[in-house]
């Protein structure tokens, strides 16, 4: 089997920068000063190390690794697209660049903005990245799309542009992106002859015809039915992390992957666990009164590539989708452990801040099972609580908009430990000491805040530090730098978060939500020092993919 392995990255851990001097010479082993763009640039890249994406494809069928190719052509189409979501035509900026590494940093980001560093610019003379991306007009406001009242404005698959009198319009993104969404779907469908699975064809063909519709729910209902598969595709516009504005626009992007069965059938039961675990949810009856649907999918996967959105910033350990909220009451949703790139993050990442932070006495409480268990679980949360609003008003995701992707991240992290906790009292999780999971999760915490401010998971993990000190769920010692878990409050404080996440979002109170989240997404001295102590140790933040064929 050919082993995923993590490599030295030559141009951001060994990056030499030269300048010529311009005064008296100093001595050699004095480098010459960088400038303020050149030292975000070195930072940005610090903040990285190298994964190889790979997988043992030797039991795939010969129809199977033709197809592999295709659908690795697919995928690098997101990238295309996506680049013109998130910033625009990059050809100039591309061109500008100065050197291979801030070129290599643009890239990475899909523009001139640290999207680890709260989307902060490190290219001179470009100002703050719009929160609307490129899906709206640079100088709009979101008074403005909600004043027009046009639901074509606000659906997940439009851009917003001006018309010549300075009206708004909204444009398709199957019109607006017709070449390239024509080019995929014509992959898919090369793709599809090939597939010997019925259910992977079904899903293959549909989403085809999804991309150059902009009608996707056929094709999440037949990708929710598809069981037997050992290639999967995730495609096309899905997330609206990237709309900061109205968090209404979707992003482009694809993962292409193959089932490790092994880990799988240790995953599939979990799921008939939902309905129950529903109606012990920390809230009143009212806010739970939705029936989760469990013909869902919980497996583990390798990633061999990625593209679009989720090719950028923090990368994702796992997926949870669809997103449509009819289909989730129906069918309950597909979630999508990714095991290779989970692995690389505890061993670089989650690991050595353990190292840094924990006390002694819990260190060996952070386990990978744990880590692999609170991020199924986190996954499967997101099938807990309510898709639409008390009122009737319409779904919660709408009644959010800006403030429903941070809050539901919070809320699938919290109710994940609620449901480990549960499940554990229930003896379904074996043997493992409960303290685990929480040790676990709580310096993954630390973890998930470095994405920063401009990542939903960062804020979410950010506003629960806050929520969990108020509560003295864990101790800080000055002296040490060191955390430790109290248990039994931090029990309590799952309880609490739960059920404040799960009313916010049950009542649509998106004031509420913005109030909450204003309140305890700050970085106070102490945390401040910890992430501090983190950046000192050369900790990496997150993971930058080699992959591709013929690695």
């Amino acid at each position: 089997m050919k082993s995923s392995r993590i490599l030295a990255l030559p141009f951001v851990l060994a990056i030499a920068l030269t300048a010529a001097a311009t005064c008296a010479p100093a001595p050699q082993s004095e480098e010459p000063a960088m400038s303020e763009s050149d030292a975000r640039i070195r930072a940005g890249l610090d903040k990285y190390i190298e994964f190889e994406l790979a997988s043992d494809l030797s039991a795939l069928s010969d129809n199977q690794r033709q197809m592999v190719p295709l659908l690795i052509d697919a995928v690098k189409v997101m990238d295309e697209i996506y680049w013109q979501q998130a910033y625009g035509d990059p050809t100039q900026l591309l061109a500008d660049a100065p050197d291979p590494e801030t070129r290599r940093f643009i890239e990475m980001n899909f523009g001139p903005w640290d999207r680890l560093d709260g989307n902060r610019s490190f290219v001179n003379d470009v100002g703050p990245k719009p929160a609307g991306a490129n899906f709206y007009p640079a100088d709009i406001g979101r008074e403005e799309v909600e004043a027009e009242g046009d639901p074509a404005l606000t659906s997940l698959y439009t851009l917003v542009r001006r018309d010549q009198q300075g009206g708004l319009v909204a444009v398709p993104y199957h019109e607006e992106y017709a070449s390239q969404v024509e080019l995929v779907a014509g992959k898919l469908l090369q793709a599809a002859e090939l597939a010997e699975d019925p259910g992977l064809r079904r899903y293959l063909e549909l989403r085809a015809e999804a991309l150059v519709t902009d009608e996707y729910q056929q094709s999440d209902l037949a990708w929710m039915d598809m069981k037997n598969n050992t290639i999967e595709l995730v495609i096309g516009p899905i997330e609206t992390y990237e709309d900061q504005l109205l968090g209404a626009k979707a992003a482009y992007e694809g993962y292409l992957l193959i089932k490790d069965r092994a880990w799988s059938e240790r995953l599939a039961r979990y799921t008939s666990f939902l309905p129950s675990l529903q109606r012990g949810l920390p809230v009143e009856d009212t806010y739970k009164q939705e029936e989760p649907g469990t013909d869902a999918e919980l497996n583990a996967y390798d990633l061999i590539y990625v593209g679009g959105d989720g090719n950028t910033g923090s990368k994702t350990i796992a997926i949870n989708l669809p997103n449509d909220e009819q289909v989730q009451l129906q069918k309950g949703t597909r979630r999508i452990q990714i095991k290779n790139v989970m692995q690389a993050k505890f061993e670089n990442i989650l690991a050595p801040i353990a190292d840094e932070l924990l006390d002694p006495s819990q260190r060996g409480n952070v386990t990978f099972d744990a880590f692999f268990a609170n991020t199924m679980f986190h996954e499967v949360a997101h099938g807990l609580g309510i898709k639409n609003t008390l009122d009737g008003s319409g779904t919660v995701r709408n009644a959010m908009r800006e403030q429903a992707s941070w809050l539901e991240e919070g809320k699938a992290d919290i109710l994940g430990l609620y449901m480990i906790t549960a499940l554990h009292e229930q003896g379904e999780l074996g043997e493992a000491d409960l303290l685990d999971y929480y040790v676990t999760f709580f310096t993954s915490i630390f973890r998930s805040i470095r994405f920063g401010a401009s990542s939903a998971h960062g804020r979410a993990n950010l506003v629960r530090f806050n929520f969990f000190r108020q509560l003295g769920a864990f101790q800080y010692d000055e002296g040490s730098g060191r955390y430790t878990v109290n248990f039994d409050r931090m029990q309590e404080a799952v309880a609490a978060l739960s059920s404040r996440i799960l009313i916010l979002q049950g009542d649509g109170d998106r004031d509420g939500a913005a109030a909450f989240h204003d309140q305890m997404a700050v970085t106070g001295e102490t945390l401040r020092s910890s992430l501090d102590q983190l950046a000192d140790k050369h900790i990496p933040v997150d993971l930058v993919y080699r992959q591709g064929l013929g690695l």
